[in-house]
């Protein structure tokens, strides 16, 4: 990793640890999603090669019965089913996990948020549906309606990624929201329309069973093998009941509750790591694990641990077992003017467009604007064609609607659908960038009020502030002294503050479990600054990080020209401590657990913080000013999860801000 520069003017330009790691959530689940839709393709490619190659020993291979054997017990499937209703179970599993997380952490912990992407989810299906059913009408293959209703995440999100610089994130956040209600609708559809007889016995099973995980999950217990085991009974309880057992992942999925960890339980875990340091036994080992393990919630480590196996392996491996198909010019012919061919292809590639943007427009207008997009018009209608991309869930309801020919058709039209909508969001994205500047970003952007994480707004007689007040952006930066990636931001905010529309705002956050001189040395700041030396102090501390001993800061005070016996007092009466710990509030009630954390006008910045990352996020957030996006009206929001003792002590509810909050680099 490349280095600040101690000393001089040099801007700092290298890769940061959160560009190489960028593991907030949301991002994270985004770049999966995307990367894995080359795999996703290949495998669907593979499929069609394979089936045409040699159809027998394709489908002899999926066809091949696989058994397990408990003494009498016993559950023999086809090797296609046991990926389509077994191996996808864990796909239905991190659906659920997003859901949960959107509603705790993200967009939809604003609750009048959800109405939008619910409806444009709902119609989003049910336009659809009704296009299928319409080409099918009076036919015995209406009953396989339920192939033109569902997003394929992972393909609509790889599209975005090729399309680039040219989708902002809140286009892939409006996405993701709509998707989330897609897909659990879907799943709905698969386990009452699409599943078997239901046996009530069995299904009885699986709900004590599931019982029993949100208990464990309630009580705290940490031995995954209890999980794992009730997962397992679930799952076979559903099978042997009739209902698809792709349901036991989603409930699994959306009883994980979704938190950033507070501040406290870092400390916690660091001092257990440093107590392991000292008496390196196996004892202080497993209890500082389990406590840094704790400090995740547990949707973000099943997140972790399944999001991967699921993007890159299961999905892929459905995609190989379902996709391949005889294509011919007799088929080809033949099929695009079949019924079930073309209700699925008409379904998503007009449905999709028509629902989307229809919704969007229709909730605006009956809300008269309090409810609107957080997107611009040409990003609504983008989301709309994109969201013609059927494919996993589509075959997976096809392959439970029809056999044979039908089978075969029911596969060709989405994916012809996934073609053809993919062609024409590339087109409205380019038209759509090729608009001057400012119409541009209204086309993307919208005017809609943002949710604003930074719970304290600027102060100017309270804060540190360097630029002009009437700045239309302001980056707010929770930092400690002692913290080396601050020391690596310092000369990219250097460099920032060259733009003369901006103002920077530094509040404390030191963490003294890892950073012994921080709160000294923020001490010592606003001891400065008591006699008007904020900002010169601030740059003397950030360049000489590895010397920040009581008497060291004495010295810098007498550099500076200070009255040294007045700072010397006031720094070991900690006659600002009150000061420093308001700032730490503040961060609290943020979200905010580790340094340097950055926010662009009220909106926490995730990822990268080099030059480069965040003169884009300026700029953005310039754009959206300029259009009134961040005006007066906007809304702030605490999200919903666990409150600080502070926020308790006040009767304030308060959690870990943001869509994909996570500590800082240090902390």
């Amino acid at each position: 990793m490349t280095t600040a520069s101690t000393g001089g003017t040099s801007t700092w330009r290298g890769s940061t640890a959160w560009a190489r790691d960028r593991s907030a959530p949301l991002r994270s689940f985004l770049r999966t999603e995307a990367g894995s839709a080359g795999v996703l393709v290949a495998a669907a490619v593979a499929a069609l090669v394979w089936a045409n190659v040699d159809p027998h020993s394709y489908e002899t291979a999926w066809t091949t019965h696989v058994s397990i054997r408990v003494g009498d017990a016993q559950i023999r499937r086809e090797l296609r089913t046991w990926i389509n209703s077994g191996l996808m179970t864990l796909f239905f599993l991190v659906v659920g996990l997003e859901a949960r997380r959107e509603f705790d952490l993200g967009e939809l912990r604003e609750r009048r948020r959800f109405v939008l992407p619910c409806a444009a989810g709902i119609l989003g299906m049910v336009v659809p549906v009704g296009i299928y059913l319409a080409v099918n009408a009076g036919r015995s293959s209406q009953h396989g309606w339920g192939v033109a209703m569902s997003t394929d995440t992972a393909l609509a999100l790889g599209l975005l990624a090729i399309l680039g610089r040219h989708v902002p994130d809140r286009v892939r956040i409006f996405l993701l929201t709509v998707f989330v209600v897609d897909d659990l609708i879907a799943l709905l559809v698969i386990a009452f329309v699409y599943s078997d007889r239901i046996s009530l016995g069995p299904l009885l099973v699986a709900i004590l069973a599931f019982a029993l995980y949100v208990a464990a999950s309630i009580a705290g217990l940490s031995p995954r093998v209890i999980y794992a085991g009730l997962g397992i009974v679930m799952w076979a309880a559903l099978l042997a009941s009739g209902v698809d057992p792709v349901v036991a992942g989603l409930a699994m999925g959306l009883s994980a509750s979704a938190y950033t960890p507070s501040r406290g339980e870092l400390d916690r875990a660091t001092g257990l790591v440093r107590q392991f340091r000292e008496q390196p036994t196996p004892e202080y080992a497993r209890t500082a694990t389990n406590s840094l393990t704790a400090t995740l919630s547990p949707n973000e480590r099943l997140q972790s641990f399944y999001h991967p196996w699921t993007s890159y392996v299961i999905v892929p491996l459905f995609a190989l077992a379902n996709t391949g198909i005889v294509v011919n010019g007799h088929f080809l012919a033949h099929a695009y003017t079949t019924p079930v061919t073309l209700g699925v292809l008409f379904g998503y590639v007009l449905g999709k467009p028509v629902a989307v943007i229809g919704t969007t427009a229709l909730v605006t207008r009956l809300t008269r604007g309090r409810i609107r997009p957080p997107v611009g018009w040409a990003a609504v209608a983008g989301s709309g064609t994109i969201a013609g991309i059927g494919f996993t869930v589509a075959l997976l309801i096809a392959t439970r609607a029809f056999t044979g020919t039908q089978l075969a058709e029911a596969k060709l039209g989405a994916l012809s659908a996934a073609v053809v909508a993919s062609a024409v969001t590339w087109i409205v994205y380019r038209i759509t960038g090729s608009l001057a500047p400012v119409r541009r970003a209204r086309a993307l952007l919208g005017q809609a009020d943002q949710i604003v994480d930074l719970i304290d707004d600027v102060d100017p007689e309270h804060d540190h502030v360097r630029g002009p007040d009437t700045a239309t952006v302001t980056i707010v930066e929770y930092g400690d002294f002692e913290c080396p990636y601050c020391g690596q931001a310092e000369p990219v905010v250097r460099d920032l503050l060259a733009d003369a529309d901006l103002r920077y705002v530094w509040r404390h956050l030191p963490l003294p479990d890892v950073h012994p001189q921080a709160d000294l040395a923020a001490e010592a700041a606003e001891a400065a600054s008591a006699q008007d030396a904020f900002w010169p102090m601030y740059d003397l501390l950030l360049h000489r990080q590895d010397a920040l001993k009581p008497a060291q800061l004495i010295d810098y005070a007498t550099q500076l020209g200070l009255d040294a016996d007045r700072f010397r007092k006031e720094l070991m009466h900690h006659k600002y401590a009150g000061r420093v710990a308001r700032d730490v509030e503040s961060a609290d009630l943020s979200g905010v657990s580790g340094t340097p954390t950055f926010f662009i006008n009220g909106q926490r910045h995730y990822g990268a913080y080099d030059i480069e990352t965040l003169k884009e996020a300026v700029k953005v957030a310039r754009l959206r000013a300029k259009l009134g996006a961040a005006g007066a009206d906007r809304v702030t929001t605490r999200p919903r999860g666990r409150s600080s003792p502070q926020a308790e002590h006040e009767g304030i509810h308060t959690s870990r801000a943001g869509p994909t909050q996570q500590p800082g680099n240090d902390g």
